[in-house]
Parts: structure tokens; C-alpha cells; sequence
């Protein structure tokens, strides 16, 4: 036994090395094809944020409609979807004896050839419950907004999944009867009920939807030779969002085990910013522009610094150059906590400090920042474009967020021009 579980911890170091180097990047055109939120992400109007901009306490009508929302979402926008549920029921200490039912919702797209037991998933995240109290509380960053920026991804990468998929099969793979790592890599995404807390926060009393989903998925084993033995561990990677949406995040690595892949989504920032792609960014062409006879010097020849960014220029993923071996792995609990405790790899995007809003009855429609929302919502479908290396696959016709840009070099008669910083 001992040494079966000594190759067992062997052959998981082996695939999550073949993860890592796998992870591909992509072009600044693929960048530019990534498609916006848009209107969808409209407080009152918008398709995938409006009807989740609403008190979703676990067992309620609320909770029921918004469930409601994602099922139709996935029914008709992508037919590919698997879907399937994970129920569960508790007592709480603010309801007595009486059982509350959570319910998780869990689709994934795998290749066509694969089987179940031999597809890695990359894991997206969020919780849609909200909390008791105060009486209709919303939720918007907690976490309203990361489910819509979730089902953004989704859908943005989905024609570009079934292009690469397509591609392969036509080049004969999938007849063989030994595949790589790289060829049964898929994709899932966790609508996670139940993870506030109902009275105050204690290991009982939060995580419901989460602890009884991982309890659920290690006791779930894959047939015999399968290349993951339950269904726990084919998860990949466990990227959680929680509390995004508001102006100005900062968001460190928790982990080291995966900073790696904090490092990859920061670069991917980075660029998006380069490329004046970030709606929050001051570059970016929705903003206001001066021209550079009017701007401030960038420093002098006597070697006197420049003005530091203003802070919708400070990154959202400031630690892609962290040194040293302090990380706030244990100091932020959440949904990811189950499966960390189970080996899962958990890449957490929530921001330190929390909002000014948190666990207020501010935390609205109203009070998040749009820009930022559309910014966390392609940032993520980027990352996820990488993981499943797609590049190359996204439509460049579509309007993404590159399309319509207007050179920054020249404009208004081909004079030099910088943007106007808002602070």
C-alpha cells in the first residue's frame, strides 16, 4: 500500500507538471477578439446580471429564480453544456430545526473524445447565494457579479472550443487509444449555493453548498485505469471570485503552490492594459483625452520621478513579482476551503482589502463599478483561452474589445495625444 500511494502522489506531481508547462498564451490578436460583457451586464436590463442583482438566501424564491437563470442561460446559449446538480439540506442556527435546502450547480465541456474519468477541468467558481441578513440584502460583488462574469466566460470561449476541438478531430485525434494530458483537458464552471453564514461565521455555520459538494465529488470514484481516481481529483485547478466588481481591487497571491498561475492571469492584465483594452484604465478609448502639448512632464533630466498611476492604473494583480515565502494562504475563508483540505490547487481572486461595501445593504447594483466588471469578465475568458490553448480559435470578425479601438499614435490630424487621467 505504501508504495502504491508513493506512486499515486508521483503520477499527480507528473500531470500537474504537464499542466504547467502545457499553459499556452495568447496572441495580442486573440487578446483584441475577446468579447466585452456589453449591455449584458446592465444593472436593470442587462441578460446575464440583471435577474441576479436580487436577494438569493438558500431555499427561497430568489434563490430558485436565479438558479432558474443559469439553467436557461446554459439550455439556450450553449446546448454543449453538461449540466447536472449536487442537492443537499442543513439546519442552521437561525432556522431551528428546520432543513434548508442548497443546491449546487455544476456544467462542464469536455472534448468530444474523452472520457470522464481521463478529463482534467479547469474549475471557475463563484458563489450565488446571499446572506439573511440585513432583510434584502443583494450581494452584488458577494457574488452577484462574479456568477455573471462566470457565464460571460463561458459563452466567449465556447465557439472557440468547439473550432479547436473540430481542428483536432480532423486531424485524427481522438482515434488513438492513448491521448495526452493536453487532449482530455476540460472545462467546468461551479455555481456554489449556501456560502454565507446564516448567523455568524463558524465551520459549521458557512460553506454549506461547498463542504457537501467536495465530501460529494472525493466520494465519487472513476472507473478502474481511469487517469483521476474520483471525481475530485480531475480538477485541475480551482479558481474561485469572490467580491469583484468594485472600483480599484487589489487582489494578492494567497498561494504558492499556484502563484504560477496568478503570475500568468497578471500578465494577461498587463497586457489587456498595454493594449488600452481595460474599460477602467485610464488609456483606455472611452476615456478623455488631451493632448501631449497640455500634459504634465513624465519627469526632467534631473531625474525627479513621474507622477505615480492613479488608481484605476494600479493593477487588480499587483503581486506577479512577489518575493519571499509570505503568502495569506489561511487568512481568507471561503468556498475554496473544503477542497484545498481535500489537495485540490486553488487559484483565489478576491481582493484585499474587502470592498467598503461588504456585508452592506450598499452592496448593489448601483455601487458596482461596470468597467471593472467588464474588465474582470474578459481578463478571466483570457486566462481561461490560455489554459485551454486557444489561440487562434476565437472568431476575429466578432466584435471583441479590441474592435473599434482607435489608434493611440495618431488622432485629430495625426497630433501626438495622451489621455486625461480621471482621479
Amino acid at each position: 500500500m505504501p508504495r502504491l500511494l508513493f506512486l499515486f502522489h508521483v503520477l499527480h506531481i507528473l500531470l500537474w507538471t504537464c499542466l504547467v508547462s502545457a499553459y499556452s498564451t495568447l496572441s495580442n490578436d486573440s487578446l483584441r477578439a475577446i468579447p466585452g460583457p456589453g449591455d449584458d451586464f446592465n444593472i436593470k436590463t442587462g441578460k446575464l446580471l440583471a435577474p441576479i442583482l436580487r436577494p438569493r438566501v438558500p431555499g427561497s424564491p430568489g434563490s430558485t429564480a436565479v438558479l432558474n437563470h443559469f439553467i436557461n442561460f446554459f439550455k439556450t446559449s450553449l446546448p454543449e453544456w453538461h449540466i447536472s446538480f449536487q442537492n443537499s439540506t442543513s439546519k442552521t442556527p437561525a432556522t431551528g430545526d428546520k432543513e434548508i435546502p442548497f443546491v449546487n450547480m455544476i456544467v462542464s465541456r469536455d472534448p468530444p473524445w474523452s472520457k470522464p474519468g481521463d478529463v482534467g477541468r479547469l474549475t471557475l467558481v463563484a458563489h450565488y447565494d446571499s446572506k439573511l441578513t440585513p432583510e434584502g440584502f443583494i450581494g452584488a460583488t458577494d457574488s452577484a457579479a462574479p456568477c455573471a462574469m462566470l457565464m460571460h466566460a463561458a459563452r466567449s470561449v465556447d465557439d472557440a472550443l468547439t473550432r479547436k476541438w473540430g481542428v483536432m478531430q480532423d486531424k485524427g485525434v481522438g482515434k488513438e487509444t492513448h491521448l495526452g494530458v493536453e487532449e482530455h483537458r476540460g472545462i467546468q464552471i461551479i455555481f456554489l449555493d449556501g456560502e454565507e453564514a446564516f448567523a455568524s461565521w463558524t465551520n459549521e455555520d458557512s460553506l454549506y453548498g461547498a463542504r457537501s459538494l467536495a465530501a460529494d465529488l472525493e466520494g465519487r470514484p472513476h472507473p478502474a485505469l481511469s487517469t483521476y481516481k474520483n471525481a475530485i481529483s480531475s480538477i485541475s485547478l480551482f479558481v474561485l471570485l469572490d467580491l469583484l466588481g468594485a472600483k480599484n481591487p487589489r487582489v494578492p497571491s494567497y498561494f504558492p503552490t499556484t502563484h504560477w498561475a496568478y503570475r500568468n492571469m497578471a500578465t494577461l492584465e498587463k497586457r489587456f492594459r498595454s493594449l488600452s483594452l481595460f474599460k477602467s484604465a485610464s488609456n483606455h478609448p472611452s476615456k478623455p483625452i488631451q493632448s501631449t502639448t497640455t500634459a504634465k512632464p513624465r519627469g526632467d533630466k534631473k531625474g525627479r520621478k513621474p507622477p505615480k498611476a492613479t488608481p484605476q492604473d494600479k493593477p487588480f494583480l499587483p503581486d506577479s513579482n512577489k518575493q519571499g515565502t509570505f503568502y495569506m494562504a489561511g487568512m481568507v475563508q471561503d468556498d475554496h476551503v473544503p477542497f484545498l483540505a481535500r489537495g485540490v490547487e486553488v487559484l483565489h481572486i478576491i481582493p484585499t482589502p474587502f470592498p467598503r461595501e461588504w456585508h452592506q445593504m450598499d452592496d448593489n447594483g448601483e455601487n458596482l463599478d461596470l468597467d471593472t466588471c467588464a474588465d474582470w469578465a474578459v481578463l478571466v475568458t483570457a486566462f481561461v483561452g490560455e489554459w485551454m490553448d486557444l489561440d487562434g480559435h476565437f472568431d476575429p470578425d466578432a466584435p471583441g474589445v479590441g474592435v473599434g479601438r482607435r489608434s493611440l499614435d495618431t488622432r485629430e490630424g495625426g497630433e501626438a495625444m495622451i489621455r486625461k487621467t480621471e482621479l
